[in-house]
């Protein structure tokens, strides 16, 4: 039986990013042209970019990724599944004892809501946003907690 891939594996796969037609059944909702599917090392590298006590959205790094690639947009898909994927090699490099790791607890939802899918849930990415000075507001219904004016926390990139 093959071992499974740790998380940094993942995140460390040789592969180049792709540029592609936007497919059909994403044209409604993007259009016509072109799309990027990144690779996690730059999800990673812009992630990595992140200072203390601000934030970024994952429209912002789709957004900074086609710009870099000159393209009309990155896939969600993808950069989503490489967002969670740069939050799960971090918590593995911090069990090896890692003291600089990938702030990934930065990166919220495009509404400001923070992300049930990382390592510890909401929880974890609670802890982190209130020891660097965010306000986190409770979940409303279905919805996930949300940082309080998370907009003018908002980094450039």
């Amino acid at each position: 039986m093959k071992a499974r891939k740790s998380w940094r594996e993942k995140l460390e796969k040789e592969q180049e990013p792709k540029v592609v037609d936007i497919p059909p059944r994403m044209a409604k909702r993007f259009g016509v042209g072109k799309m990027l599917i990144p690779k996690p090392l730059d999800v990673d590298a812009l992630i990595r970019k992140i200072r203390r006590g601000k934030l970024i959205t994952q429209k912002q790094i789709r957004e900074k990724l086609a710009k870099d690639f000159r393209v009309d947009v990155t896939c969600p898909i993808t950069t989503g599944i490489f967002v969670r994927i740069v939050a799960e090699a971090a918590e593995e490099d911090l069990r090896k004892g890692e003291k600089r790791i990938t702030p990934y607890w930065r990166v919220l939802k495009g509404d400001g809501n923070l992300n049930e899918k990382f390592p510890s849930g909401v929880e974890a990415q609670t802890r982190h946003l209130k020891e660097e000075g965010h306000t986190i507001e409770p979940s409303k219904g279905k919805k996930p907690p949300r940082v309080k004016d998370f907009e003018k926390y908002l980094q450039k990139l």
